[in-house]
């Protein structure tokens, strides 16, 4: 697949409201529509994100229950828009736990790939972060191959997924040309690792990253960096999103998959598999 094709990447900041966040999904869709954006990218847990870990217990459906992913199928149907978002899933029964999935809506409305955060985010920084999201969330076990989109082909990863390089070089052998993280980074990661990773996350795969964000304060114990963007294959930032949060916004990028091939073939990566294992 070779062209240029615009994509938006989304940023929102999430309450505990599935209905509020929707109506922020509608004004995002809206945007890229007019931008002429054939695939929109949302934040991590676009759905809802909770106070704690007993409100996430309340808060959790299925897809077919939830009326946020309803919604979504029903925004990317009547407007003919690829939509990805982060959502929670229930967890396996009895494991008081929950999924952390992205999920792909074909133009149709249709859920044609999911993928299950693999890495958790528990941390205890003396003066930064403390998260222990393993306590609620369930890991993911296993690596999603790539898929065929309208816009390339594409690899869902999640967030935290950010910091483990191995797993996206497994996503490029498999021939990924578009690697995703939806993201609700807190502050002092973000302002410390957000944009070096996900530049390098791109040079060292050659392929474009996208990570839609979260932003703003989500509740009054949660807020998040922002700073949505879209990364080419060569590490340079296309399209980025600010960092205070003003209400639902997307920024938009020509997304050229040629440029994904002339960089491989240009400058190709040859991996010592015979010293190292391969991905």
């Amino acid at each position: 697949m070779g062209g240029e094709t615009i994509v938006a990447v989304g940023q929102m900041c999430s309450t505990s409201s599935m209905e509020h966040n929707l109506s922020q999904v509608q004004i995002l869709v809206s945007k890229a529509v007019a931008a002429g954006a054939k695939a929109l990218f949302l934040p991590e847990a676009s759905d809802w994100i909770s106070h704690s870990g007993e409100e996430t217990l309340t808060l959790v459906r299925s897809v077919e229950d939830s009326l946020y992913v309803c919604g979504l199928q029903k925004l990317a149907k009547e407007n003919k828009l690829a939509i990805t978002a982060g959502i929670h899933e229930p967890g396996e029964k009895g494991s008081g736990k929950v999924k952390n999935t992205a999920i792909w809506l074909s133009e149709r409305g249709e859920i044609v790939e999911r993928y299950q955060k693999l890495h958790m985010f528990d941390m205890e920084l003396t003066n930064g972060p403390h998260a222990h999201e393993g306590d609620i969330i369930e890991e993911g076990m296993e690596i999603h191959p790539p898929f065929r989109t309208q816009v390339g082909i594409v690899g869902l990863l999640i967030c935290f997924d950010l910091r483990f390089p191995e797993v996206p070089l497994s996503l490029k052998r498999q021939g990924a040309q578009i690697i995703t993280y939806p993201s609700a980074f807190t502050v002092p990661t973000g302002k410390a690792h957000w944009e070096i990773l996900l530049r390098a996350r791109a040079i060292e795969t050659q392929s474009y990253v996208i990570a839609a964000a979260q932003a703003g304060y989500h509740n009054d114990v949660r807020v998040s960096y922002g700073h949505s963007m879209v990364v080419s294959p060569w590490g340079e930032i296309v399209a980025e999103v600010g960092g205070d949060f003003n209400g639902p916004e997307i920024a938009t990028a020509s997304i050229d998959l040629s440029e994904v091939n002339r960089l491989r073939k240009e400058v190709p990566l040859k991996r010592r598999t015979d010293v190292y294992p391969e991905l």
